[in-house]
């Protein structure tokens, strides 16, 4: 059986290590595909390094660009390598500009698609990711939902056939490489960083970096803070910072350190030991979540609303005072609810492709 797995984006990349595993260790062939909308090596390469992920087969090399064009290019190239290489199941991840465009092209040429992390929603479409991941819901013909809430969001939407509880592939992967990462990352030394003594920050999405004073409220929140904000910066954010015409002298002056992207495994190491997270990523929520640490998340909305019913995270938007009162008053305790999985979606998921496994 020849899975043909898309993957584009670096949340892509690490939601992908776990399962291509699986699938290599269940007998079944993958051949992947890298549409390359994440191109920059610090947010492409060394992920496929760090993670032991095949090399692609495939590099479409499409790189950024307006939402229509990016996902254009994407759907005529993905079509032309489905074609030559005829799988008998293509593989989706998430919400991104590429997952949309490979469902699109897989049913156009009446290929079965499979999409991990199914059943998300935000309720929000103002946001690209939100139509992206609907518009694939319903494409789809094998749907991994990552909790109960994604399966009954789907039932919501008359989508009952095809959908398994699978668990989430990021805890399977925060279990593997999150130990990975404290026996190996470095990173802390080489930022001169002690645990627990610095806040962990992360701003990408359009409708924060987009609009200029609420990118800019969300950094004068980050001056203010009481501990140092280490910011791994996005490519696209360090532009948007420089056109408001903050260097990073005067950041570093308010206490906001930024830093380039760094690998997953630094990624995980630094965010074990922040004292407290502050983001707009879905992913980095459920990783705080993984590794209880506190999560401010820099959004009205979020694909992940049991981690805030369970108190370890809270939504603020960009109004810098509602960040400021979150960062002094979030102390979550007591047990997490398992909300995750076990942290073997990725076997489950390879199963239901060879056909064993019950729908949800």
């Amino acid at each position: 059986m020849k899975i043909l797995t898309v993957v584009g984006a670096r949340p892509q990349f690490v939601k992908a290590a776990p399962v291509s595993r699986a699938l290599q260790t269940a007998g079944l062939d993958e051949f992947l595909v890298h549409t390359g909308q994440h191109y920059d090596a610090n947010m492409s390469q060394i992920f496929f390094d760090e993670l032991g992920i095949p090399r692609p087969d495939v590099n479409l090399g499409v790189g950024s660009g307006p939402h229509g064009r990016q996902t254009g290019e994407m759907l005529i190239r993905l079509e032309e390598v489905m074609m030559a290489e005829k799988p008998d199941t293509v593989l989706v991840y998430g919400d991104t500009n590429s997952t949309i465009a490979a469902a699109l092209a897989a049913v156009k040429l009446h290929i079965p698609v499979a999409h991990v992390e199914a059943g998300l929603r935000a309720f929000n479409r103002e946001m690209p990711e939100e139509h992206n991941r609907v518009l694939t819901d319903h494409c789809a013909d094998l749907l991994f939902c990552p909790t109960q809430t994604a399966v009954d969001n789907l039932h919501k939407e008359n989508i009952t056939r095809g959908v398994f509880l699978t668990g989430d592939v990021m805890y399977d992967a925060a279990l593997i490489f999150g130990q990975q990462a404290r026996q190996r990352s470095d990173v802390l030394a080489r930022l001169g960083l002690e645990a627990k003594s610095y806040l962990l920050a992360t701003i990408h999405r359009p409708h924060n970096i987009d609009f200029p004073e609420r990118l800019a409220g969300i950094l004068d929140a980050f001056g203010l803070l009481d501990a140092p904000v280490i910011l791994p910066i996005h490519p696209r954010t360090r532009k948007k910072i420089a056109e408001l015409g903050l260097g990073l002298a005067d950041l570093a002056a308010r206490g906001v350190r930024i830093i380039d992207p760094v690998g997953y495994l630094d990624m995980l190491m630094l965010e074990q030991n922040a004292r407290l997270i502050l983001t707009d990523s879905g992913g980095i929520q459920k990783e705080a979540y993984f590794f209880q640490i506190p999560c401010i998340t820099l959004r009205n909305d979020t694909e992940w609303w049991k981690t805030l019913d369970a108190g370890w995270n809270v939504l603020v938007g960009w109004d810098p005072e509602k960040i400021l009162h979150a960062a002094r008053t979030l102390a979550p305790s007591g047990p997490q609810p398992p909300l995750f999985g076990d942290g073997h979606a990725a076997e489950k998921i390879a199963s239901i492709l060879l056909g064993i496994g019950q729908p949800a």
